[in-house]
């Protein structure tokens, strides 16, 4: 089974992904494969780059060429984290591509909450000012200027299960149990 992740900035996807990967998921970020480009053309690694060279390439080759290429990359035999789905054209190719053998899982949780992760967490490439967090925050969700762009929020939409993580951790964790025992991997 592979199952894709999406979700907003600090909405806690790394807390699911964890989970799994102790379930014996592998994990893929499709952020890996847009930082080697980045470097391969000596740009620097950061957020906007990578959106921008994921759009760029949805451009170019399809919207759903980030997704070739990882499909390329795996064995589609193990079970698999694909984190994360920016666009939904990506979770409509791997549909297509991958039938019954992919779920789409949505992590959300509000701004205000999201933001005071970010600067909890303290993450180098995390924007800890709030109007600039809001600034990439309405990209990632959808530019109506660029339909082959940034969509966390269409990909949340069309998501097979949404974690809704505006609460502790224990209620989390219990959401993410509950959507795994329905998986039945």
């Amino acid at each position: 089974m592979i199952i894709g992740i999406t979700g907003r900035i600090a909405a806690g996807k790394e807390t699911l992904t964890e989970f799994l990967r102790e379930n014996g998921f592998e994990y893929f970020k499709t952020s890996e494969i847009l930082a080697m480009e980045l470097e391969k053309r000596g740009l620097e690694i950061n957020r906007k780059n990578m959106q921008d060279l994921g759009d760029s390439w949805r451009k170019e080759h399809g919207p759903g060429a980030l997704m070739k290429m990882i499909l390329d990359k795996i064995d589609m035999n193990q079970n698999l984290i694909i984190d994360s789905l920016r666009n939904a054209k990506e979770a409509e190719f791997l549909r297509e591509e991958l039938g019954g053998n992919f779920i789409l899982v949505g992590v959300d949780a509000p701004r205000k909450i999201r933001f005071d992760r970010i600067v909890k967490r303290g993450k180098k490439s995390d924007l800890r000012v709030w109007e600039n967090f809001l600034e990439i925050d309405e990209r990632d969700n959808f530019d109506p200027k660029n339909p082959l762009g940034q969509q966390v929020g269409k990909c949340i939409e069309t998501a097979d299960f949404v974690i809704m993580n505006d609460k502790d951790l224990d209620h989390t964790l219990n959401q993410i149990k509950d959507i795994y025992k329905k998986l039945k991997c």
